[in-house]
C-alpha cells in the first residue's frame, strides 16, 4: 500500500500540519522534529504528493522552457545550460518545443500554465498579444531571442545584426567582394536580422546588394547542402559564402567538397553561432560566436531572479554580445578576430 502523509505523521507522534511542514519548507519545526520526520519518511519510502504540495504553496519547484525546436547542437546547448543552472536552484526543467506553429506555441503556453513558477521562451512567432492571452501576468517570463514589442517582459537578444556585419566586414576586408547568403528559414527573427546584418555590410563597403547571391534556406545541413550546390552553377560564382547559421555551413561545405570546389582556396566559407563542433571541422569553421549555453543559463537566473523578488523585480531588456572565431574556412588563420 503506498505510505501518506497521516503514515507519517503517527510514526512521529506530530500532526498532518507539520510534516506538511517540514517537506514544504515552511512554518516553525524544530531540528528535531525536522530529522525525527524525514528519518521516519526515509524509512517508510514516503514521497510528498508532487499536485498537492504545488496546491497547498502555489509553487511547483517547476520551471519551464519552451523552444521553436529540439533538434540540433544550438539548442541542446541552450537546454544543457538551462539544466545545468535550474539543477542549482533545486528546482525542475520542463521542456517544450513549439515546431514554429502559432497554434502549438498557443497550447504549449497553455500546457505550462499552472505547472510551472516561471517560463523562459525562445520564439519567432510569439508576441505580447499571444502571451497576455494565454499565460496569468503574475507568472514570470524570460524571452529569449525573441522580437515582442513589449517592455513588460525580461528579454535577451543577441546581436544577430551586429554579429552577421562583422562577419560579412571580416570577408571584404580579405578581397572577397562577391559574397553569398544562405538565409535562415523565413518570417524568422534571428535570419531576418543576420540577412540585415549581411546586407548592412555590403552597402558599407559600397558593394551591390543583388538577390541572386541571396539563397533561401532553413537551418538545416540539408539545406546548406542544396543552397551550395545552386552556388555552384552560377555563371560568376562568389568567393565566399556565408551562412546564417554553422549547420547551414557544415552542409555548404560538404557539397562543395562532393563537388571538388577547395575550401578556403577556391571558395571561403563561414557561419553564425559556434557550435561545438565548428572547431574539429577540416577545415575549421570560421563563425560568429554565440556563447549558446550560456543563453540557457543567462535566462534561467534572470528567471529565477524574477521568481524569486516577485513584485520588486526590475524588468531588463539586454543585448547578448557576439565576437568572430576565425578558423580555417575562409582562409585566415586567426582566432577571437572582431575587426
Amino acid at each position: 500500500m503506498k505510505v501518506t502523509i497521516k503514515d507519517v505523521a503517527e510514526r512521529a507522534n506530530v500532526s498532518i500540519a507539520t510534516v506538511s511542514r517540514v517537506f514544504n519548507k515552511s512554518g516553525p519545526v524544530t531540528d528535531q522534529t525536522r530529522h525525527r520526520v524525514l528519518t521516519i519518511a526515509r524509512d517508510l519510502r514516503y514521497t510528498p504528493n508532487a499536485s498537492a504540495r504545488s496546491l497547498s504553496t502555489s509553487k511547483t519547484d517547476t520551471v519551464g522552457l519552451l523552444l521553436p525546436d529540439l533538434y540540433g547542437e544550438f539548442f541542446s546547448e541552450v537546454i544543457r545550460g538551462a539544466d545545468q543552472t535550474v539543477q542549482q536552484y533545486h528546482h525542475h526543467l520542463l521542456v517544450s518545443s513549439s515546431h514554429n506553429n502559432r497554434n502549438e506555441i498557443e497550447a504549449a503556453l497553455r500546457v505550462m500554465r499552472g505547472r510551472v513558477d516561471g517560463l523562459v521562451i525562445m520564439s519567432p512567432h510569439i508576441d505580447a498579444a499571444t502571451l497576455n492571452a494565454n499565460l496569468p501576468k503574475s507568472l514570470p517570463v524570460v524571452l529569449l531571442n525573441c522580437y515582442v514589442k513589449d517592455s513588460s517582459f525580461d528579454s535577451l537578444n543577441i546581436d544577430n545584426i551586429g554579429g552577421a556585419h562583422q562577419m560579412v566586414k571580416h570577408l571584404i576586408q580579405h578581397n572577397h567582394t562577391r559574397i553569398a547568403i544562405i538565409k535562415g528559414t523565413e518570417q524568422n527573427y534571428d535570419a531576418e536580422e543576420r540577412l540585415s546584418g549581411y546586407r548592412a555590410a555590403l552597402r558599407e563597403a559600397n558593394l551591390e546588394v543583388s538577390a541572386d547571391l541571396e539563397f533561401p534556406g532553413d537551418f538545416t545541413e540539408e539545406a546548406g547542402f542544396q543552397a551550395a550546390k545552386k552556388i555552384l552553377v552560377l555563371p560568376h560564382r562568389p568567393t565566399a559564402i556565408f551562412a546564417s547559421n554553422d549547420s547551414m555551413a557544415i552542409g555548404a561545405i560538404s557539397a562543395l567538397r562532393e563537388s571538388e570546389v577547395q575550401v578556403p582556396e577556391e571558395i571561403a566559407v563561414a557561419g553564425f553561432d559556434d557550435i561545438p563542433i565548428s572547431k574539429y571541422m577540416k577545415p575549421g569553421l570560421s563563425s560568429v560566436h554565440v556563447p549558446i549555453s550560456n543563453l540557457g543559463v543567462l535566462a534561467l537566473e534572470r528567471l529565477f531572479a524574477a521568481v524569486t523578488e516577485k513584485d520588486n523585480h526590475i524588468k531588463k531588456q539586454d543585448i547578448i554580445t557576439t565576437e568572430l572565431v576565425v578558423r580555417e574556412s575562409c582562409g585566415i588563420h586567426e582566432t577571437n578576430n572582431d575587426d
